[in-house]
C-alpha cells in the first residue's frame, strides 16, 4: 500500500521562487544530495537526511538563470546556464561563480540534462541537441532549427534506454501537441502529433514519461483534470514522417480544472503516479498518490499554504515548494499480498529477517557515453578516472549461466558467493529468476533437483508463491516435505490448492519416510510425542480452564460414556510423531480464504480427516492446560486457528466423519467440549452482572468523596 510520510523542510530560509515556482530540483553525483535552483539567481546544495544546505552560488547582479542548474556524473562538476546563452561550469571548493570556466553559446537554451552513464546534453530553444563536450569545443557553432515557427518546447525528459540516450521533448502551436524522439544511437529524431480525441479543446498542463519495453509511456494532466496515457514507439517504422499517435484516457477527474496555482504529474513506480493539485475546485491543494493499475487513490496530503504546481520525484523522495520553503515528502509502497485482503494472514515476519525495498528504480540506467569527442584542455575540470574495457557482467547473469550446465555442488557454491554480495532493490526479482532457472532444468532433467540451492534461496525471506509458482509443485512432486514446510512458513500467497495438497502428503506420508526427513520441529517443543505426568492424571477434581475431558459438568450429559469410565479417558500424548505434528503446524499457521478452502478439503480420505481431529483437539487440550492459552515452541498455532481448522472440518467432512465408527468418540469429545464452554460463558455472564453492580458502587462513593467500605456478596 502506498504511503506519504510526514514531510520536512529542507531550509528555513524562504527560497527566492518568482511567481512560476523553482527552475528545478537536480540530481548530485552524491548520494542524498541535490541541486536546487530558484527563478532568480541562486543555486544551492542541499543534503536531504541533513536538512540543510551544503553550499550556495549565485550569479552576479543584472545576470538571471535561465535553466536548472545538473551535475555533470562523468566530472563531478556543475552546469548552469545563465542569460539563455552563457555557459558555466564550477565545482564545490569555487565560491564566485564570476570566476569560474564560462562559454558563450551560439543559440538560447532550453535545458540541459544529466544522468548517469552518459555524458550531458543541451537542448536549445530551436529543438537542437549537442552533447556537452562537443559543444565546449566549439561554443560558438553553427545550431540548426528542428522545431518549425511559433513551435515552442513545453516539456523535456531524458533517459536511458538499453544503454543508449534517449530524448522526448513535448512541443505546443496554436493548441496543437507534438512529440520529438531523439535517439542517439542511430542520430534518428522522429516526430509524433498528438490527437486529444474528444479533448481537443483542454490544455494539457502536465506531462511525465517512463519506458514501456519498445514504447515511451507518454502521460498528461489536462484542463478537464483527467489523466490521458500515449504510447509513443522509440523505433517508428518510418522516422521521416511526421506519425501520429492518440491519447487513451487513463484516470479521470484527479484535480479540478481550475487550479489556481497549476498542477504537476510524476511517475512513482510502475502502479502509482503523484498528482499535485486541488481535488476539487473550492479546496485546499493536496498531494494525492493514485493506483493506475485498480484506477484508485491510494493516499492524499493536503498542503494547506499552497504550492508552485511543481513537483519532483527523485528516489523515494517527493520535492515541493509548499508556501515559500521547499518541502520533501518522504514516498513509501509496500507489498501487499492477496492473502492478506482475503485471507487469514500468519505470524509477522520474524525479527531478525531484513525486508528489502521491491520498487526498481528504471531511471537508474548503467549505459554507455554516446559522444567521444574530444576533452577540453581545460585546467578547471577534473574527469573521474573511468576503466576501459568491456563491461563486466553482473552476477546474477554469470549464476543463470552456472546454472544451465553446472552442477549441483558448484552452483551451490556460486549461490553462496553471491547471495553474500550487497543486496539490490530488484533482489527480490533477481531471487526468483534464479529460482525459475532451476525449475528450468529440474523440467528438462529429472535427475537433477537442487534441493540445497533451493533452501537457500527460499531462506532469503523475500519469495513468494507468485514469484515462483513451480518450486511448491516440483517439491510436491518429490514429496520433499522439509522443502514444502518452508515454503507454507515462508509463501503468504499460497494457492488454497497447494495448501490442500501439501495437508494431504503431510497425512499421508510413512512414519519411516517421515523419520528420514530433516522437518524442524520448533514449532512442536515442548509437546511432541510428550505423555502427561501421571500426578497430572490423578488430579481429575482440578479443572483446565474450566474443562476436563474427564468429566462432563453440565446436567450429567452423555451417560452412555459415564457407564465405562475406563474406555472414556482421554489419551493426553500427541496422535501423531513430532516430525509429522510439526507439518500439521505449518499448515495451521499458513495463510487462507474460508471460502476457497472449503471444497478443497471435501477430498481428503475420512482417516486422514479424523486423524488430523485427532491432533486438532490435542493441541486444544494443550492450549488449556495454561491461563495465556498458548502453545509452547517457535511460532505455534494460535488457538483461533487452532478453532477455525476444527471448524473447517467439520463443515466440510461432518457427513462422512459422522459415519466413522472410530470418530465416534471424538465428536462426543468435541461435544463436550462445546457444551463445557457454554456454560462457561453462562457463568462468566452472571459473574459481569455482580462486576457492574460492584463498579456503580464504587463510582457512587467517589462521588462523595467520603471514605467507606463497602461489602458485596456475590454467592
Amino acid at each position: 500500500m502506498a504511503a506519504l510520510e510526514e514531510g520536512f523542510t529542507l531550509s528555513a530560509v524562504p527560497l527566492g521562487a518568482g511567481p512560476d515556482g523553482l527552475l528545478g530540483v537536480e540530481q548530485s553525483d552524491k548520494t542524498d544530495q541535490f541541486l536546487v535552483t530558484d527563478s532568480g539567481r541562486t543555486v544551492i546544495l542541499y543534503k536531504v537526511s541533513d536538512q540543510k544546505p551544503l553550499g550556495s552560488w549565485s550569479v552576479k547582479q543584472g545576470q538571471i538563470i535561465t535553466c536548472p542548474a545538473v551535475c555533470n556524473f562523468q566530472t563531478g562538476e556543475y552546469i548552469v546556464v545563465h542569460d539563455n546563452k552563457v555557459l558555466r561550469l564550477w565545482n564545490n571548493e569555487d565560491v564566485n561563480l564570476d570566476k569560474v570556466f564560462k562559454a558563450t553559446l551560439s543559440a538560447d537554451v532550453y535545458r540541459i540534462h544529466s544522468i548517469q552513464g552518459t555524458e550531458p546534453l543541451v537542448l536549445f530553444k530551436e529543438g537542437a541537441v549537442r552533447g556537452l563536450e562537443a559543444l565546449l569545443a566549439e561554443p560558438q557553432q553553427k545550431i540548426e532549427t528542428v522545431i518549425t515557427d511559433e513551435e515552442v518546447i513545453k516539456w523535456t525528459k531524458f533517459f536511458m534506454a538499453f544503454r543508449h540516450p534517449v530524448l522526448i521533448f513535448i512541443t505546443e502551436k496554436h493548441g496543437s501537441y507534438f512529440a520529438y524522439v531523439q535517439m542517439f544511437n542511430s542520430s534518428i529524431l522522429s516526430k509524433y502529433t498528438l490527437l486529444l480525441g474528444q479533448e481537443e479543446k483542454s490544455v494539457i498542463q502536465s506531462f511525465t514519461a517512463s519506458l514501456d519495453r519498445k514504447f515511451i509511456s507518454l502521460m498528461s494532466l489536462s484542463s478537464d483534470g483527467c489523466i490521458y496515457e500515449t504510447l509513443i514507439p522509440m523505433h517508428p517504422s518510418d522516422p521521416d514522417k511526421n506519425q501520429k499517435v492518440v491519447r487513451s484516457l487513463m484516470l479521470k477527474t484527479v484535480v479540478s480544472g481550475n487550479a489556481r496555482n497549476g498542477v504537476a504529474l510524476s511517475i512513482l513506480d510502475q502502479d502509482h503516479i503523484a498528482v499535485l493539485g486541488p481535488p476539487l475546485p473550492a479546496s485546499k491543494e493536496c498531494l494525492s498518490v493514485w493506483n493506475t493499475k485498480f484506477q484508485t487513490l491510494q493516499i492524499s496530503k493536503e498542503l494547506p499554504q499552497g504550492t508552485s504546481g511543481q513537483l519532483w520525484y527523485y528516489g523515494e523522495n517527493l520535492f515541493m515548494l509548499h508556501g515559500k520553503f521547499l518541502t520533501v515528502i518522504p514516498y513509501k509502497c509496500e507489498v501487499s499480498s492477496l492473502a492478506g485482503a482475503l485471507g487469514k494472514l500468519k505470524h509477522s515476519q520474524d525479527p531478525g529477517t531484513h525486508s528489502v525495498s521491491h520498487f526498481v528504480n528504471w531511471e537508474t540506467s548503467q549505459g554507455h557515453g554516446f559522444q567521444n569527442s574530444e576533452p577540453s584542455k581545460r585546467i578547471l575540470r577534473r574527469r573521474k578516472i573511468e576503466t576501459g574495457g568491456q563491461p563486466e557482467v553482473p552476477a546474477s547473469k554469470q549464476l543463470l549461466s552456472t546454472i544451465k550446465k553446472d552442477s549441483e555442488k558448484h552452483i551451490e557454491v556460486e549461490l553462496r558467493k553471491f547471495l553474500a554480495i550487497k543486496r539490490t532493490p530488484d533482489f527480490h526479482t533477481i531471487i526468483g529468476d534464479i529460482v525459475i532457472g532451476l525449475l528450468g532444468r529440474c523440467k528438462t532433467e529429472p535427475s537433477f533437483y537442487p534441493r540445497n540451492a533451493l533452501m537457500q534461496l527460499v531462506q532469503t525471506h523475500v519469495l513468494s508463491y507468485s514469484l515462483c509458482p513451480g518450486l511448491m509443485e516440483v517439491a510436491l512432486e518429490k514429496t520433499d516435505v522439509q522443502m514444502l514446510q518452508l515454503c507454507l512458513q515462508q509463501f503468504p500467497d499460497i494457492p488454497e490448492a497447494v495448501t490442500c495438497a501439501c495437508l494431504k502428503i503431510f497425512l499421508s506420508i510413512a512414519d519411516d519416510s517421515l523419520q528420514e526427513a530433516d522437518v524442524s520441529v520448533e514449532s512442536v517443543s515442548g509437546y511432541g510425542n510428550a505423555v502427561q505426568d501421571e500426578q497430572m492424571e490423578a488430579q481429575t477434581g482440578v479443572l483446565q480452564n474450566g474443562f476436563n475431558p474427564e468429566d462432563d459438568n453440565c446436567d450429567n450429559c452423555d451417560k452412555e460414556l459415564n457407564e465405562k469410565p475406563q474406555d472414556t479417558i482421554e489419551t493426553t500424548s500427541c496422535p501423531v510423531l513430532p516430525k509429522r505434528a510439526a507439518l500439521l503446524n505449518a499448515i495451521l499457521c499458513s495463510a487462507y480464504s474460508e471460502t476457497f478452502l472449503l471444497p478443497h478439503l471435501k477430498d481428503i480420505p475420512a482417516q486422514h480427516i479424523t486423524l488430523f481431529l485427532q491432533y486438532l483437539y490435542f493441541l486444544y487440550l494443550k492450549c488449556s492446560e495454561n491461563a495465556t492459552m498458548t502453545l509452547p515452541g517457535i511460532h505455534p498455532p494460535t488457538l483461533n486457528q487452532i478453532m477455525d481448522w476444527i471448524c473447517l472440518l467439520l463443515d466440510a467432512n461432518f457427513t462422512v466423519v459422522v459415519m466413522i465408527p472410530e470418530a465416534k468418540r471424538l465428536l462426543l469429545s468435541l461435544y463436550k467440549f462445546v457444551k463445557s464452554q457454554i456454560c462457561i460463558c453462562s457463568e462468566l455472564n452472571k459473574i459481569e452482572v455482580s462486576f457492574r453492580e460492584l463498579q456503580k458502587l464504587n463510582q457512587e462513593k467517589n462521588n462523595r468523596e467520603l471514605y467507606s467500605i463497602e461489602v458485596l456478596e456475590l454467592f
